[in-house]
């Protein structure tokens, strides 16, 4: 096995012309240096210093000729070492993030047109999927960072942060059924009216039917539906109620073309989560974007 130490110590003393000035340099005693040397030309077979009076001199048979390929290496490995280093120091290169659809528009917008303006050196990849499909893309080095809709099943391939967003499960409806503001309903009353939900196995379907099961209620939807924009619109033209993060609906909400009931009990709060692969080495790029978070947060409004 090639022992680079050894062949640093060589290229020191070799450029330095003596032990003790190489052992200044690397900071290790002249000894360690003197049994570095004897260690390598033991391994190699051939004598690689002449020891003169004036310092040390590389032989023309063995030392001249390691020499010249120790220095190519060495530069070489420094190239190496020093993009390596910038990456970690620097925002270059590409950042890749994951999560659905729904979370790029009403979470992440800003915070990646506001990486983009401090960082514009970055390319940003943007890979659009469900919460599962952006797990599995963490675990097989095909993503950087996720954003999913929590709760997950405990993964020890990832490692998951703080919340970044709490979502707030609203009933909301339009002109068609506006004599429900105002009134307090039940999940039962609920299930007289034409209700829209997403479509199975999503995570805000699941978190749903549980919270109803667990007051005996059975709801079957009217509609389902795989878009917070299709079911805002579909709700808005008179097709029935919607179940929706109110903070995906705030725009409409607040000009009055969605009204939100005050159904009983309140659906229980859902959140979106920031996850990375499990002991990833972070470029400075992956710092720098997940540190946004800790800053103010904005919620895009829709």
């Amino acid at each position: 096995m090639v022992n680079l130490d050894l062949y640093r110590v060589f290229y020191t003393v070799a450029r330095c012309g003596s032990l003790t000035k190489a052992a200044e340099e690397l900071y290790i005693s002249q000894p360690a240096v003197s049994q570095a040397i004897k260690q390598l030309e033991t391994q190699l077979g051939t004598p690689l210093f002449n020891r003169m009076r004036k310092g040390m001199e590389l032989t023309a048979q063995g030392g001249v000729l390691v020499y010249k390929d120790v220095e190519k290496a060495l530069k070489l490995l420094g190239g190496v070492e020093e993009k390596l280093a910038e990456l970690r120091e620097t925002a270059t290169g590409t950042l890749r993030i994951g999560a659905s659809a729904s979370i790029f528009q009403y979470i992440l917008s800003g915070k990646i047109v506001e990486f983009r303006n401090r960082y514009p050196q970055v390319k940003i990849e943007l890979i659009s999927d469900v919460s599962p499909k952006i797990i599995e893309f963490l675990k097989t080095d095909r993503c950087d960072v996720g954003f999913l809709n929590l709760p997950i099943a405990d993964d020890d391939e990832i490692q998951l942060g703080e919340p970044i967003q709490i979502l707030h499960d609203v009933f909301v409806t339009g002109k068609a059924f506006s004599d429900l503001r105002g009134r307090e309903l039940s999940l039962g009353d609920i299930q007289q009216y034409p209700l829209l939900l997403m479509k199975e196995h999503t995570v805000a379907r699941t978190s749903f039917e549980n919270f109803c099961r667990s007051f005996g209620v059975k709801i079957s939807p009217s509609v389902e539906v795989d878009s917070w924009d299709f079911m805002k619109r579909l709700v808005t033209n008179g097709m029935g109620i919607g179940c929706i993060p109110r903070e995906y609906a705030l725009r409409r909400l607040s000009e009055g073309i969605l009204y939100e009931l005050n159904v009983q009990p309140s659906l229980p709060l859902r959140s979106i989560g920031m996850a990375i692969p499990k002991n990833s080495n972070m470029q400075f790029a992956l710092r720098a974007f997940i540190e946004l978070f800790g800053e103010n947060k904005a919620v895009e409004q829709s």
